[in-house]
């Protein structure tokens, strides 16, 4: 046991003394907590809009008024006719013209967007906000009660997402990257004929990972709740308890890279092509899965971030308890067990 906390206390001054790998460790999760909270938002605020209006009566000019007074709209320009407003967005000074019929104050329809559909998800949030406001005289959503979100910040759809891109990054790539390292320097064959065995010296150098690990997330948990202002509704225990099991697997993902990467650039390029572009396209991160073709649905279907992701925006926004996660938390067992068999079989294997 005195081997095995020595080896621990060796790993983790390895890691403490390279700067590098302490300003990626702790410098990515708050700079991409900072950009996915604040730079990268789906939210609908500040739309440059253009009216376009044949006669100005008081009832078109009261739904322009509650545009204007909306948090979503900008007024910028009133023109008078639909090719106007169309050269507007067109040379990009506008995103949205909204073109009132003659009769829409007697018929109450009659209403045309002209939008700039270069985003086509962004487009259709304004027409539906737009549609909103405009059939709705106190000036909001009409008819709509947005549950675990009511402020429909996306914050509350980055904040999990970036748990399950961090955590597989920095278990699985830094793990991998730390035992082929040891191979390169020749260093692993004299740990491995001293006296603690193996799979000891395996785990001595998993757990300083770990570690840091159950850091970065009370991070990113903290800056969730304090900087972005998104609310843990969950059971902290069960948001601990998922991620103990997301980490293993992750951790067990990073000795089996290991063991098929020669160097450390091999070790890299292979956690960046099995692990990062997975989980940013497949992963529902970005993207839903429902929206994807068949094929790429059930390609996401052996992503492990996909169910950590699932669960921890159940567990921290609709503040579910463990049962309601029942299955995503069985997939992701069934993988860290079937992942951490295989690569320490083939760990010792190669070694042997």
């Amino acid at each position: 046991m005195k081997q095995f906390r020595s080896f621990v206390i060796k790993e983790s001054r390895h890691i403490l003394r390279d700067k590098r790998t302490m300003l990626i460790l702790f410098g990515m999760p708050v700079m991409l907590m900072l950009i996915f909270g604040f730079a990268i938002t789906n939210d609908v605020k500040n739309v440059r809009t253009v009216v376009v209006t044949s006669q100005m009566d008081h009832q078109t000019r009261a739904v322009i008024d509650r545009l204007a007074a909306s948090e979503f709209f900008t007024v910028t320009a009133a023109v008078p006719t639909p090719k106007d407003a169309e050269r507007l967005v067109r040379n990009q000074k506008a995103d949205l013209a909204i073109v009132f019929s003659q009769d829409f104050a007697s018929k109450h329809e009659g209403l045309q967007f002209i939008i700039d559909g270069a985003d086509p998800n962004m487009a259709q949030q304004w027409t539906n906000y737009a549609t909103g406001v405009i059939a709705n005289p106190q000036g909001a959503l009409v008819n709509t009660k947005m549950l675990y979100n009511p402020r429909m910040s996306s914050a509350y759809n980055f904040v999990p997402a970036i748990m399950g891109m961090l955590l597989m990054l920095i278990c699985a790539m830094m793990t991998s990257i730390s035992i082929v390292r040891e191979k390169e320097r020749g260093t692993m064959e004299v740990l491995l004929v001293s006296p603690v065995k193996p799979l000891m010296i395996i785990i001595a150098k998993v757990v300083p990972y770990l570690v840091l690990a159950f850091t970065i997330l009370i991070i990113i948990l903290l800056m969730a709740r304090f900087v972005l202002d998104v609310p843990i509704q969950g059971s902290l225990v069960w948001i601990f308890v998922v991620s103990i099991i997301y980490i293993m697997l992750a951790l067990s993902l990073g000795l089996l890279i290991s063991n098929i990467a020669t160097s450390q650039l091999m070790a890299l390029l292979i956690s960046a092509m099995v692990l990062l572009m997975p989980i940013v396209m497949l992963s529902g991160m970005l993207f839903p899965i429902e929206s994807m073709p068949a094929p790429l649905q059930w390609l996401s279907a052996i992503v492990p971030p996909r169910y950590y992701i699932e669960a921890m925006r159940k567990l921290m926004i609709m503040g579910v308890g463990i049962k309601e996660v029942a299955r995503e938390v069985t997939i992701l067992s069934v993988m860290a067990i079937f992942l951490l068999i295989v690569s320490l079989k083939k760990f010792k294997t190669r070694l042997e």
